[in-house]
């Protein structure tokens, strides 16, 4: 396991993977960590997804169109009985605008990524059980189950979870290297 010391050593030493580099595979590589291109795209794609997504679940069709979603699993239908599917689902947007706000404040203040962070694992690893609770997620073609496109819709929510807890990491190093500054 790193340490404190090796981390911040790792920071500082990936200007010099550039010059390390050899191959062309690899000065790409480093050409990408030292422009921290893998943060900028995550991050600004997960912004961008939840705002939009969020924005969208504020509208009927937005609404309408998670029902059969949240009504089949068991770990978020009881939002839809208590606060009906509209409301409901103005709640979830408001959440998803939440997150995209925190992770966009991590860019200058790394605690908040980490909120913001937290709550998107939270939201996709619900999101992600829906591929199983979700009648028609997964079709019998031939004998075999395959994912349908709605199972494929959601499957990339497990992928976003991913991406989330990347964030959460990613700030969280931010975080701990600026605790430990002064």
């Amino acid at each position: 396991m790193k340490t404190l010391a090796t981390e911040a050593q790792d920071v500082e030493s990936s200007a010099d993977l550039t010059k390390k580099a050899k191959s062309g595979l690899t000065k790409l590589a480093a050409w990408t960590i030292d422009r921290n291109i893998s943060f900028l795209i995550t991050s600004i794609g997960m912004i961008a997804m939840l705002l939009w997504a969020g924005s969208y679940k504020m509208t009927a069709p937005g609404a309408e169109g998670i029902i059969p979603l949240v009504a089949n699993n068991p770990l978020i239908s009881w939002h839809f009985k208590l606060f009906g599917p509209y409301i409901g689902s103005d709640i979830i947007g408001l959440t998803e605008i939440i997150a995209a706000v925190l992770i966009l404040t991590g860019y200058w203040k790394p605690k908040a990524g980490i909120v913001g962070g937290l709550i998107a694992s939270l939201m996709f690893f619900i999101t992600s059980t829906m591929v199983i609770t979700t009648p028609g997620a997964i079709v019998p073609v031939n004998g075999i189950s395959y994912m349908s496109f709605l199972g494929l819709f959601l499957f990339k929510d497990i992928i976003s979870l991913g991406v989330a807890f990347y964030l959460i990491s990613y700030f969280g190093k931010k975080a701990i290297l600026s605790e430990n500054k002064g």
